[in-house]
């Protein structure tokens, strides 16, 4: 596989980073992802319950973490609405990681503090506008996502391929391409439009070292191209996967519900309760629609290693 400006940058083989996902991203599945070459990150929220404290659960992760790799990882930091955010962004600091991934807010709060700690600076960004405010900031990166992608998406609902290449033009830092991404032929195409590599989380999900329940992984499995749906576009637009909770929330949206009504009914954990309890009847399930794809539980290096395999054969092709 090509080695990048994104490989130099965080000192990783292959130019691969796991998603941040709320609920599921833990130490094991970050350090798997680092071991196979990749960057794994770690949520502060990584398998805690919803009245735990997030900030002691950040550093008992980072220290799981470290016993399980000696590869760089990171963290992944929503900024908005986050009341923890500035005890966390210390405990990122003090722990010295090497990257924080930076989503949901300003890039300006906290990026000259990571970067004066020696920390590569990451920020998720779904428009050029943001882009552009980012790297005008000093972000070492940007992850451009498109809506194509599990979870909290933009505003504009930009797709990937369209994203990526109006980015790239827009910045001159590396750019790394989210969203509809799950195999070689993904991070190829995503090369092709200027990235400088990848970030996947609804393939990683689907892996035997993540801590998402088996219901989850199932559900994945058995999802086709059109199982997943945009909702809460009041809240901001959330991808996941079609059931009982999703239709509620499609249905409350098309009679017109208010964003407070919506939150109300939503809550602030019925993404764990789905993700992470296994309950896909009264749980959201956040996921990308890239689902259709996958079709089996794999390890996580058998899939960056059949990635890395596969990359040539794919170059073939189009010659």
């Amino acid at each position: 596989m090509k080695r990048t400006r994104l490989c130099d940058l965080l000192g990783i083989e292959h130019p691969i980073i796991q998603g941040g996902m709320v609920w599921i991203a833990n130490a094991e599945l970050a350090a798997a992802v680092s071991n196979a070459g990749g960057l794994g990150l770690i949520s502060p929220n990584a398998g805690m319950s919803p009245n735990d404290d997030q900030v002691e659960n950040l550093k008992e992760q980072i220290e799981i973490a470290k016993s399980l790799t000696s590869k760089p990882f990171g963290v992944n930091l929503p900024i908005l609405n986050n009341p923890h955010i500035e005890e966390l962004v210390t405990a990122v600091i003090n722990a010295k990681i090497k990257v924080a991934v930076t989503a949901a807010g300003n890039p300006a709060l906290y990026t000259s503090r990571f970067k004066e700690a020696g920390i590569k600076v990451l920020h998720l960004v779904a428009a050029v506008r943001h882009a552009q405010s980012a790297e005008r900031r000093g972000v070492d990166a940007v992850i451009a996502e498109g809506y194509e992608a599990g979870g909290h998406n933009g505003l504009d609902e930009l797709t990937t391929f369209t994203l990526i290449p109006q980015v790239v033009d827009a910045v001159t830092i590396p750019v790394v391409a989210a969203g509809g991404i799950a195999d070689a032929r993904g991070v190829v195409a995503a090369l092709a439009l200027g990235a400088d590599g990848v970030q996947m989380g609804t393939r990683f999900v689907a892996t035997r070292e993540c801590a998402a329940h088996q219901n989850f992984k199932e559900a994945i499995l058995k999802a086709s191209d059109t199982d997943t749906a945009i909702t809460g576009r009041k809240l901001g637009p959330t991808r996941i996967l079609k059931n009982e909770v999703a239709s509620k929330i499609l249905e409350m949206e098309a009679a017109g519900a208010s964003a407070e009504d919506l939150l109300a009914f939503i809550g602030s954990s019925r993404s764990r309760t789905g993700q992470f309890e296994g309950d896909m009847v009264n749980g959201e399930a956040y996921c990308g629609s890239i689902a259709g794809m996958i079709k089996e539980i794999r390890s996580v290096g058998d899939i960056i290693r059949s990635i890395a395999d596969d990359y040539g054969a794919v170059l073939d092709n189009l010659k």
